[in-house]
């Protein structure tokens, strides 16, 4: 396993997932998770900002193990791998945590959704990053 490489992708991968959070989560949801609906399943604002580190924490154990994982079954396939393994982290990770969330807090259908999508896209695009930063050692 090239190590350097597996750091420099989660790094990299790290840094889009919170990009891509920031901007799914603040600007394009922003809006949707303002209706009473939203509001009543989470936290309070100011609440929920004081959490913000442990975000951050968890969304870099994320990203290591997504780029760990990719590296460990790494097939030499390019782009298409990258894509691929998004698609499967969606369904494992996004689309499995996200119903459990459903049932678990009074979410509107709607939010699954969106959520479910956004974390298509963020798998995807940190799926394409692995792909093009990891390369082990020939």
């Amino acid at each position: 396993m090239n190590w350097k490489k597996l750091w420099l992708a989660a790094f990299l991968v790290f840094i889009a997932y919170v990009a891509m959070s920031l901007l799914i989560h603040s600007v394009i949801l922003g809006g949707e998770y303002m209706k009473p609906d939203i509001q009543k399943a989470l936290r309070p604002d100011a609440e929920m900002s004081g959490y913000f580190w442990v975000r951050i924490v968890i969304m870099a154990v994320f990203a290591f193990f997504f780029t760990f994982i990719f590296a460990k079954g790494y097939e030499r396939k390019g782009l298409m791998e990258g894509i691929r393994f998004g698609i499967y982290v969606t369904f494992f990770y996004f689309l499995v945590g996200t119903f459990e969330m459903f049932v678990i807090f009074p979410l509107p259908y709607r939010v699954v959704w969106y959520w479910i999508a956004a974390g298509l896209v963020q798998s995807v695009i940190m799926g394409i990053i692995a792909a093009l930063v990891y390369k082990p050692k020939a």
